[in-house]
């Protein structure tokens, strides 16, 4: 169960959420901590008040239970108050996600298919403009593919990438995007449902074939962040990671520029087919030797 969230790229030591990389990110980091918050406060409220029960007033110490069964102002002040926590919650909840679907202003789009168990993208426009045949499949990297094959004899702590382990979280070919600017994602499937994830961005979305999701991003500093397919979608679905590769917008352009550039160039010309037509047939004659015959 937990298998995809070990390999959502944590940090050493880390116990929380991650703070994420993305101008919406810190919004679920927010809720959890509020949400944990409250969570802590009554646990220590109602354990607080069953073990003062139990060893305070226990039987042994001559403790002797009230003969009452209600009481309407307790009764109502623990109903009210939970209520008032739950209406606030949603109420943060509810503007979250409200901010989170609102892909208006976007400046940038990038569509996602789910395969099994691999992941498209394709580049649908970018300022304003169409980007045309820009697009590829990304699925997981040869070195942890051939390291994950049943006794194969290679060690997955020595997959790594400058140092860092990244074996079942590395790729043949990231997702490149500009940093500072709003991205929407359309996200679907080409066979069953897969998820979306990655938690630096600090949301995931199922991706269901026939059904287009969206959702945006606007990532704040350059790096790579990882994720991984959040659904169980068969065989392979523990091999299907995502890497999301954040560069600076004059990069970012000029990345894209080549990229358009080469699905622009026209296919090579196939060679020219050796003739293998017979030799007419006068050729032939002239090749064979003439025979000299003999008078009688």
């Amino acid at each position: 169960m937990f298998g995809g969230v070990a390999f959502a790229n944590p940090q050493p030591g880390q116990l929380n959420m991650t703070r994420g990389a993305a101008e919406w990110s810190s919004e679920p980091y927010f809720l959890n901590n509020v949400a944990l918050g409250v969570c802590v406060v009554i646990g220590v409220l109602v354990f607080g008040a069953m073990f003062i029960a139990m060893f305070r007033f226990r039987k042994s110490r001559g403790a002797v239970a009230e003969k009452w069964s209600h009481n309407t102002t307790l009764e109502i002040v623990w109903t009210t108050i939970p209520v008032i926590i739950l209406i606030v919650l949603a109420y943060l909840a509810t503007g979250g996600l409200r901010t989170f679907a609102d892909t208006t202003g976007s400046e940038m789009t990038v569509k996602v298919t789910g395969y099994q168990w691999k992941w498209r993208y394709d580049y649908v426009d970018y300022k304003g403009k169409a980007i045309d045949k820009v697009g590829f499949m990304s699925k997981l990297d040869r070195e942890s593919d051939e390291t994950r094959q049943l006794n194969s004899g290679l060690d997955p702590n020595a997959v790594k990438v400058d140092g860092y382990n990244t074996y079942l979280i590395n790729v043949d070919k990231p997702l490149v995007v500009p940093v500072g600017t709003k991205i929407r994602f359309v996200i679907t499937a080409g066979d069953v449902i897969h998820s979306w994830w990655v938690p630096a961005l600090g949301w995931k979305m199922d991706a269901i074939p026939g059904i287009v999701n969206a959702a945006w991003t606007n990532i704040k500093e350059p790096g790579e962040y990882r994720g991984q397919c959040a659904e169980l979608c068969g065989q392979d679905h523990g091999f299907m990671p995502i890497v999301v590769k954040a560069v600076p917008k004059a990069e970012f352009e000029q990345w894209l520029a080549e990229q358009q550039a080469q699905a622009t160039q026209p296919a090579p010309a196939a060679p020219a087919a050796a003739s293998t037509a017979p030799a007419p047939a006068t050729a032939q004659a002239s090749d064979a030797p003439v025979s000299q015959g003999h008078q009688g």
